[in-house]
């Protein structure tokens, strides 16, 4: 049995934590803590079978552009002797389709898990979130959610004793090679053109309207699209695909190379991070003719293969669309649901 001790967190809360020597919660103070942060994200990442390799220029980038989240109230550090062991923040989002999602997370280091540091720090992203809830007046419903990868099973262990509930699957999807990406005609009156950076903000809210119909999707925000156009992966939009009727667009697929992730495993893959297409120019065959060309681009820059991310139950039957093309389902993720 773990013993627990009261520690005061930088937060105006107290959680009950582990009795372990020079453990330390404190707040977090700003980009200095990123290195440390993003180390101990990228362990837990490993440890969790999730292979995305984000860089810290990335997560600068995230954290500087986060929205209903206030950095000095809803981020928490936990440190053991000075080092960094594990972190959590929380956030809130208005979804689409109604209703007030408040999302918690945390990263311990895996050579400091089953310690009860991620049980504490839970408690307090929750009791930092009803707090937040409390302040919001009569929005209805509201829930806590939180996802985790298939084998994170510490994970889910947490959440199922604090009466979290499944409520979706996603799947990480791959295909390799690519040797059979064949690109199909354009759809009639439809038509490929080159992406240029100055046109980054008509395709970003292309990609806004098309998401608003995906399971749990919540209302894009300015922050969100900063993010989106300071990326470091989209600097280089040549395996994007784009599909315009007229100055309208139809669709869209943002390709990239995930450098870091391929170096860290020896390979030479691409990601797609998006494939949308909006209702009017649904059930014409765009997305798979765009998807395709993508893939046929980015065998011919000399990749050898593809992972995209896609809702287990999408509503467009996207995961019909993938499988078609070639990829299969290689890992899960599940999201996570209690009533607030």
């Amino acid at each position: 049995m773990i013993e627990e001790v009261e520690v005061e967190v930088e937060v105006e809360v107290e959680v009950a934590a582990p009795a372990i020597p020079e453990l330390r919660f404190r707040r977090y103070r700003g980009p200095e803590d990123h290195a440390e942060m993003h180390r101990v994200h990228q362990a837990a990442a490993a440890a969790n079978g999730v292979d995305e390799a984000i860089t810290v220029e990335q997560f600068d980038n995230a954290y500087a552009n986060h929205f209903n989240c206030d950095h000095e109230r809803d981020i928490v550090l936990v440190e053991v002797d000075g080092t960094l062991v594990a972190y959590a923040r929380v956030f809130w989002m208005d979804l689409v389709k109604g209703g007030r999602s408040y999302e918690t997370f945390g990263f311990v280091h895996p050579d400091w898990r089953r310690r009860g540091i991620g049980t504490a720090l839970h408690r307090h992203n929750e009791a930092r979130l009803r707090a937040i809830a409390g302040s919001h007046g009569d929005v209805a419903p509201k829930w806590f959610s939180s996802e985790g990868a298939d084998l994170d099973v510490g994970n889910d262990a947490l959440l199922l004793a604090s009466g979290y509930r499944i409520v979706r699957y996603f799947y990480d999807m791959l295909v390799e090679p690519l040797d059979g990406a064949v690109a199909p005609p354009m759809p009639e009156g439809l038509e490929l053109r080159p992406v240029t950076r100055d046109q980054y903000r008509q395709i970003w809210d292309a990609e806004a309207e098309a998401f608003r119909d995906h399971w749990g999707a919540s209302e894009w925000t300015e922050e969100s699209w900063r993010e989106f156009e300071a990326d470091p992966a989209h600097a280089d939009p040549s395996l994007w695909r784009v599909g315009w009727d007229g100055d309208e667009i139809a669709g869209v697929i943002i390709t990239t190379v995930p450098v870091e992730e391929n170096a860290r495993h020896g390979r030479n893959r691409v990601y797609v991070a998006g494939v949308s297409v909006r209702r009017p120019w649904r059930r014409r065959g765009l997305a798979r003719a765009l998807l395709a060309s993508s893939l046929v681009a980015a065998r011919e820059a000399g990749h050898t293969g593809a992972s995209l991310g896609v809702d287990s139950d999408s509503p467009t039957g996207a995961t019909d669309l993938y499988r078609s093309l070639g990829f299969e389902p290689v890992k899960t993720f599940t999201a996570w649901r209690k009533p607030l």
